[in-house]
């Protein structure tokens, strides 16, 4: 069992730049594929991004290439994505999520534990 936790979530004005943090309990988080996730009103959860469990290699929707990134501390069994050059289209609500395996998952069924989400809004 894996609870997620996100956090740094907010209001924000276009060009600005947020920093959102997933916390994971267990001791194996180490072993998780870890994926951000994005819900617009209205719209599916897409996938945004994704890192191994080892993390060095990472997955990016073509849309958020060069202003996010992602990484991952499993000492501290947290996961971060670095947001930068904001645009009001990226406002969702965000969810990190993770599975027992050694590649992301890029569709969201493949996911076994969520996290509750955290509110980003990009104001223009």
């Amino acid at each position: 069992q894996v609870l997620l936790v996100e956090s740094g979530g907010g209001l924000v004005q276009a060009g600005g730049s947020l920093r959102l943090s997933c916390a994971a309990s267990g001791r194996t988080f180490s072993r998780y594929a870890m994926g951000w996730f994005r819900q617009a009103p209205g719209q599916e959860r897409e996938f945004v991004v994704g890192i191994t469990f080892t993390g060095r290699s990472t997955y990016y929707v073509d849309s958020v290439k060069g202003r996010f990134t992602i990484s991952r501390d499993n000492a501290k069994n947290t996961v971060y994505l670095q947001m930068n050059s904001l645009k009001p289209e990226d406002t969702a609500v965000y969810y990190c999520a993770a599975r027992d395996t050694i590649l992301p998952p890029t569709t969201a069924d493949e996911y076994v534990y969520w996290g509750q989400g955290t509110q980003v809004t990009v104001s223009s």
